[in-house]
């Protein structure tokens, strides 16, 4: 018989397919029935009913239209028509430059930090080119001298070995849980095996660890914390709700980041954040407050507290354009909107999926309000060469998947061969050989999303079969 193309209930227990089988495509039940269901039983820890028809998988495959994706998967948030007109009102003007202003309230960069650190709930901001120049300069700030351990995942994008790496450190590289945060265990045992007096963790897409217990484990050791929130612009920390303080706050500084693919969108952009004003003041003349243009800043501690920095420090020239501050002005009051709308889809795509018997969605940190702006998961009982067969299958749905793992991935600490690691990391290597990275783009409906769902779940039964 045809199968129907929403659901498939096997016969004769309606208990046990409503947890596993309700909702999933009919490829996914073909892969189902063609591994057999005593193995999705074995996989999902739960009692075999006493009969079950076996699926015809060759017949279910002939019913099943091929699910395929047609818009763009890397689609960036638009800037809004706010942005738009700022800019090319810069534009027209030439004043690109963010001290070509006769005060600091004429600064659309000054006004943008401003914003960036009430939103975040920071008392100091400074706007830069990149993230990964607030990361270099937030240790530089923090007081790493040449040769210093610096504590940070084993999991994160290069940019921040680099930054360890630009400022002259070395770093120490702590294991990563199969949810991608920073081992606690793992932290507790490098602090006390490797001296190191500073830990920039990072919180790769926007996963958490137990901050309380990452700042108690460096505070009991000495160890200065400092936070990459480059992926988690909109996360929250505390109680699990929007009303919590946002992430950044555990630590010394932190740094976010306004490259296309984050929650705010300038190409590219960073901003350091902290309450510590020395930080703060080096910061900004790092980055290129030379002589008195501190004085044209909103969002960093008082003319006093600079001093003589200006003539004691280097000028990097790292500064954040008047272009790329204009065009970020208008996103920062919608981004609470828009994690309410990624959330939702995210929360609804993660109960799906986690219903697949070769997929694992990680739960998230209780404590975490998260922004779902994109999704992971780890594939269970697969071989490399089934992985590899997946993501070929995704790609020609129009799914280009990631894999955290693969060789050219530069989130795989393998390929950080400016830092390698000098020790293995095999709870990381093995997490990182099953973790798939998929973007949600906003611009997308929730129609969109359930065919994202189906190509998963038909590209893992064409492997399967």
């Amino acid at each position: 018989k045809p199968v129907a193309l929403t659901r498939f209930v096997p016969e004769p227990s309606p208990t046990f397919a409503r947890f596993v089988f309700e909702g999933m495509a009919p490829a996914h039940l073909e892969a189902i029935g063609a591994a057999g269901v005593a193995s999705v039983v074995e996989a999902k820890g739960m009692k075999r009913p006493a009969e079950t028809r076996s699926v015809d998988a060759k017949a279910a495959a002939k019913c099943v239209k091929k699910a395929v994706i047609m818009k763009d998967i890397k689609a960036p948030d638009a800037v809004p028509e706010a942005g738009i007109q700022e800019a090319t009102q810069l534009m027209r003007l030439g004043k690109l430059y963010r001290y070509n202003v006769k005060s600091a309230g004429e600064s659309v960069v000054s006004l943008c930090e401003v914003e960036v650190a009430q939103y975040t709930g920071f008392k100091y901001c400074v706007a830069l080119n990149s993230c990964g120049s607030a990361l270099y300069l937030m240790l530089l700030a923090a007081g790493v001298k040449p040769g210093d351990a610096v504590l940070s995942n084993a999991f994160t994008f290069a940019a921040v070995p680099s930054a360890i790496h630009h400022a002259g450190a070395k770093p120490v590289y702590v294991e990563s849980t199969s949810g991608y945060t920073m081992d606690l265990t793992d932290l507790k045992s490098k602090i006390a095996s490797s001296g190191a007096k500073f830990c920039m963790i990072s919180h790769m897409r926007g996963k958490i660890a137990d901050m309380d217990e990452v700042k108690k484990a460096c505070d009991a050791a000495g160890v200065v914390l400092l936070e990459d929130c480059a992926h988690s612009i909109g996360v929250r920390f505390g109680a699990g709700t929007a009303t919590c303080p946002h992430t950044g706050h555990h630590g010394l500084a932190c740094a976010i980041s306004s490259q296309s693919y984050k929650m705010l969108n300038s190409g590219e952009g960073g901003f350091f954040l902290t309450d510590d004003g020395p930080m703060a003041a080096k910061v900004a003349v790092y980055a290129g407050a030379y002589e008195g243009l501190s004085e044209k800043h909103i969002a960093v501690p008082p003319k006093e507290v600079f001093g003589d920095l200006p003539t004691q420090l280097p000028n990097y020239s790292l500064r954040m354009s008047a272009l790329a501050a204009a065009v970020v002005r208008p996103q920062i009051p919608t981004i609470e909107e828009r994690v309410e709308k990624y959330n939702a889809r995210y929360y609804m795509i993660e109960q799906r999926l986690n219903k697949h018997p070769l997929i694992e969605v990680p739960p998230q940190n209780p404590k975490v309000r998260i922004c779902g702006d994109s999704i992971q998961f780890n594939l269970q009982r697969v071989t490399d060469e089934q992985v590899q067969k997946f993501l070929a299958e995704c790609k020609s749905r129009g799914l280009p998947c990631e894999l955290f793992g693969a060789a050219t991935n530069a989130r795989n600490f393998v390929n950080w061969k400016f830092s390698p690691a000098q020790e293995s990391l095999p709870r990381t290597a093995q997490m990182l050989s099953r973790a798939i990275d998929i973007r949600l783009p906003l611009t997308w409906e929730d129609s969109d999303f359930l065919t994202l769902c189906h190509v998963v779940e038909e590209s893992l039964a064409v492997v399967m079969a």
